[in-house]
């Protein structure tokens, strides 16, 4: 079970990095008029969120906790959503390149740790 763990933290990581670098991706995708490209790795970021957000949640289940709120960009991807709907993709791009890349940034630096267990 160990060896599942510190793999799935491993894919976490390596997840985690992706998205730091694609977030530039789409918004430079956006800026360049290249919408379909942009909106296919949208999609991509949006089902990787849940993949994340699974994670450390199974995670803390196996005892381990990492310092990362994924509900802290939940208002940015409000406002992708909204922009997105009015086709507003320079709103879109700022998201991604000024609120979700130093997000995933930030996240790169944190690690999984064992959760202590309190004696009392």
């Amino acid at each position: 079970m160990e060896n599942i763990i510190h793999e799935t933290q491993e894919s976490f990581y390596q997840y985690i990095e992706r998205v730091a670098a694609g977030s530039q991706t789409i918004a430079d995708y956006l800026r360049e008029d290249k919408i379909g490209e942009a909106i296919e790795l949208i999609v991509q970021f949006s089902e990787g969120m849940g993949w994340l957000t699974k994670v450390v949640e199974l995670m803390e289940n196996h005892k381990y906790t990492i310092d990362i709120n994924f509900s802290n960009i939940n208002p940015f991807l409000h406002e992708i959503n909204d922009g997105i709907e009015r086709q507003d993709y320079v709103i879109v791009a700022d998201m991604f390149e000024y609120e979700i890349q130093p997000f995933f940034e930030e996240a790169k630096k944190k690690r999984f740790r064992m959760i202590e267990e309190d004696p009392h």
